[in-house]
C-alpha cells in the first residue's frame, strides 16, 4: 500500500481535527462521543499498522516503506522504517487504545484531553518514521506541547511546577541538538538521514580553548545530541524532572510518558549517536557506561526511600533505562539487541505498573503506600495482576523483563566487567524495592477501615490489562519475536560502526 506510514501517522491527527472542528458542547453525550472517536481512531491506527508489520521484510536491514516528497525550501518530507524503528511504531499503536480506555472515567474537558492524546500519538509516530533530520526534530520537539498540556491541565495539585520543569529540561537539552543539526547540514549538504548515515564527519583531534578534543567534530556533535537524548531517557543526573512529571501527571499521561516518550532518547542514540558519530561514541562510551551504571544503582536506592507509589515506579523507570543506554554503548550485537528488547519490554511493564497505581488511586484518591495494605483480601484479581508485573519488573525468567536485562548485561560484560558487576547489583535492588512495595500495598491483613469496602477490578480494567499480560509473557518465553526482526538491522549497525572506527583515525580502538 502506498503512503502506508503517512496514513498510520496522521489518522490520529485527522481524528483530533474532527474533534476540534465538529464536536460541540461538554455534556455527557459529547464526552462519550469524544472518547469513542479517540478509541476508534487509535484502534484503526493499530489495525493499519499490522499491515506494516505483515509487509515488513526482516531480512532487509535497510529502510522500507519509504515515502518522499518535496517539502520546505529544498528539505524533504521523507518517512521510512527499518528493523529498529518498526517495533517502536508497533509499540506506540498497540498502547494508545489502552491509554484511551484507561481514561474513560475522565469528566473534565474530555474533548481537549482526547485531542491532546491523539496529537501526541501522531507526533510520536512521526519521530520513529522520519528519515529527514529537520522533520525528525520537528516531531521530536512538538511532542513536548501535548504532554506539557496533559500534565499542566489534568495533573495533580503541583501540576504547573511539574509541567514547566518537564518542558524546560527537555527543551533546553534539545537546543544543543538543533545547533548540531545545523552544523551537520552545513557539513554534509543534506538533512537526509540515510545519506548522513554514510557521511563521515571529521574525527581528527583538535584544540578548543586549550582543550584537546579527541574525536574532533564527531565528539562535539555526539555531546550535543547526548544533551537532548540523555534528558529524554532520562539519564542520571538530568533525571529529576521525571519523578515530578509522573507524580503530577494523570494515569494515562504517566503511561505514555514511561512507555513511549522515554524511548525516544534510546531511539535517538541508535539512529544518530552510534551510526553517525562512531568515533565520538567510542571516545565518550566510558562516560555513558558509567553514568548508566550509576543511574541503575543510585535511582534504585532512591526508589527504596519513596512513600509515593508513582514516584517509586518513576525511579524504577530511570534505573531500567540505565540498562538501555548501557547496552547501546556496549556497541555489540547482544548489548544493542538487549537495549531494544528492554525498551519494548519496559513499555509493557511500566504501562501496567502505572495502570495498577491508577486502579487503586481511582478508588481511594491517594498514592501513599502507607494508606494501603491487605488488598489481596478484597481485590484478588488485582493482586494477581500486580504480582505478575512486579515480578516482570524485577526481571523474573519467563517474563520479558528478564530477556532485556540479561542480554544487556551479556553485552556489557564483553566490554567492561566492572561496569557489568556494578550494574548487576541493580537487579538485587530492583527486587528489594518492587517486593517491598507489593508487600506493603497488597499483602497482610486488611485492617484499615477505609479499605474494607474497596472493590476489585472492573471488566474494563481487566480488558486493559489483558493485552499487556499476553505481551509480557509472550516475549518472555518467545523473545525471537523481537530479535528476529531487529537482528539484521542491529547486525548492520554494529558492522558499520566497527568499520567506521577502523577508518576513524586517531582513536584507541581497544574497548575501555
Amino acid at each position: 500500500m502506498d503512503n502506508l506510514l503517512s496514513i498510520i501517522t496522521f489518522i490520529p491527527l485527522l481524528a483530533a481535527l474532527i474533534l476540534a472542528l465538529f464536536l460541540r458542547g461538554d455534556d455527557a453525550a459529547a464526552q462519550r462521543n469524544a472518547k469513542w472517536l479517540a478509541m476508534i481512531a487509535t484502534s484503526v491506527t493499530f489495525l493499519v499498522s499490522l499491515f506494516l508489520l505483515a509487509g515488513f521484510n526482516p531480512q532487509d536491514p535497510g529502510f522500507q516503506f519509504v515515502e518522499e516528497a518535496e517539502w520546505l525550501g529544498g528539505l524533504k518530507y521523507k518517512m521510512g522504517v527499518d528493523g529498529i524503528s518498526i517495533l517502536f511504531v508497533m509499540l506506540t499503536t498497540f498502547l494508545m487504545p489502552l491509554v484511551i480506555a484507561s481514561c474513560w472515567d475522565v469528566k473534565y474537558r474530555v474533548k481537549d484531553y482526547m485531542i491532546a492524546f491523539l496529537l501526541l500519538e501522531t507526533l510520536m509516530l512521526g519521530v520513529f518514521c522520519a528519515l529527514d533530520l529537520i522533520l525528525f526534530y520537528l516531531f521530536f520537539e512538538a511532542g513536548l506541547i501535548p504532554m506539557f498540556l496533559i500534565i499542566g491541565i489534568w495533573g495533580g495539585a503541583n501540576r504547573i511546577y511539574a509541567s514547566f520543569k518537564f518542558f524546560l529540561y527537555t527543551f533546553l537539552g534539545s537546543v544543543l541538538m538543533l545547533v548540531a543539526i545545523v552544523a551537520m547540514y552545513v557539513d554534509a549538504g543534506t538533512a537526509d538521514i540515510p545519506t548522513l548515515l554514510t557521511h563521515q564527519f571529521g574525527s581528527q583531534t583538535f584544540s578548543l580553548l586549550g582543550i584537546q578534543v579527541v574525536g574532533g567534530m564527531q565528539t562535539l556533535l555526539w555531546l550535543a545530541f547526548f544533551a537532548s537524548f540523555a534528558v529524554k531517557m532520562p539519564m542520571w543526573p538530568v533525571h529529576t524532572w521525571l519523578p515530578d512529571a509522573h507524580v503530577q501527571a494523570p494515569t494515562a499521561g504517566s503511561v505514555v510518558l514511561a512507555a513511549i516518550l522515554l524511548k525516544m532518547g534510546g531511539y535517538g542514540f541508535l539512529r544518530f549517536s552510534l551510526p553517525m558519530f562512531p568515533v565520538g561514541s567510542e571516545v565518550m562510551a566510558p562516560l555513558a557506561l558509567w553514568l548508566s551504571a550509576i543511574a541503575i544503582v543510585y535511582t534504585s536506592l532512591v526508589a527504596l526511600a519513596q512513600s509515593d507509589m508513582k514516584k517509586l515506579i518513576a525511579y524504577s523507570s530511570v534505573a531500567h533505562m540505565g540498562y538501555v543506554t548501557m547496552g547501546i554503548f556496549a556497541a555489540n550485537q547482544q548489548g544493542i539487541d538487549g537495549a531494544i528488547f528492554q525498551m519494548l519490554s519496559h513499555g509493557f511493564i511500566s504501562s501496567a505498573l502505572f495502570l495498577c497505581v491508577g486502579v487503586i488511586y481511582d478508588r481511594m484518591h491517594t498514592r501513599e503506600i502507607d494508606a494501603y495494605g491487605g488488598l489481596v483480601n478484597r481485590m484478588p484479581a488485582y493482586a494477581m495482576i500486580f504480582l505478575l508485573f512486579t515480578m516482570a519488573n524485577v526481571g523474573l525468567p519467563g517474563t520479558s523483563g528478564f530477556v532485556g536485562e540479561f542480554l544487556t548485561l551479556v553485552g556489557i560484560f564483553q566490554v567492561n566487567t566492572w561496569v557489568a558487576l556494578f550494574a548487576t547489583s541493580g537487579v538485587i535492588l530492583s527486587a528489594a524495592y518492587a517486593l517491598w512495595l507489593y508487600r506493603r500495598v497488597v499483602l497482610g491483613d486488611l485492617i484499615k477501615e477505609s479499605l474494607k469496602s474497596i472493590t476489585d477490578m472492573t471488566r474494563r480494567e481487566r480488558a486493559i490489562f489483558a493485552p499487556l499480560v499476553v505481551m509480557t509473557l509472550l516475549l518472555g518465553v518467545y523473545p525471537s519475536l523481537v530479535t528476529d526482526i531487529i537482528g539484521p538491522s542491529v547486525e548492520a549497525l554494529v558492522s558499520n560502526y566497527q568499520t567506521a572506527l577502523l577508518e576513524g583515525g586517531d582513536v584507541q580502538l581497544a574497548k575501555h
